[in-house]
């Protein structure tokens, strides 16, 4: 599927993951433009049902970019948002969805070489898969 594009939708902490996508921007890093990020406070702030809902909507994968461990402007929201991934891809893997269309990912506001590196890897990824078959098992 050497044409497909897919569509990605980030979800990118302010103080970290959308900080690293603005230094890659301004620092001229080329990566594809296949994500359409979406500045949240803190990765802990994002529902699970906003990433189901992104899928469901016709997202072929969706990104989650958080502050390092240890390193969460609001202390412990990356951990909060840790612990909700995990129940997210179970209940994903035992409905038979394929959990691997949600990265979650920590990258600082340093790192703009990680977070062009981090969309490119997971682009071809999904490339490789083709597109989500999410919006056609649960159309009514």
């Amino acid at each position: 599927m050497a044409n497909y594009e897919p569509k990605i939708v980030g979800f990118l902490c302010n103080w970290c993951t959308y900080a690293g996508a603005d230094l890659a921007g301004t620092s001229r890093m080329q990566y594809p433009p296949n994500m359409r990020p979406i500045r949240v406070m803190c990765s802990g702030a994002v529902d699970s049902v906003y990433i189901l809902r992104a899928l469901l909507e016709g997202a072929d994968g969706v990104f989650m970019g958080g502050c390092h461990p240890g390193d969460c402007h609001y202390v412990s929201g990356n951990y909060k948002a840790r612990r909700r991934m995990v129940l997210f891809n179970s209940v994903m893997k035992s409905l038979g969805l394929d959990e691997d269309r949600v990265w979650l990912r920590w990258i600082s506001a340093a790192e703009g070489r990680k977070f062009a590196d981090t969309i490119t890897e997971m682009t071809e990824h999904l490339q490789k898969k083709g597109p989500s078959p999410f919006k056609e098992k649960w159309e009514v």
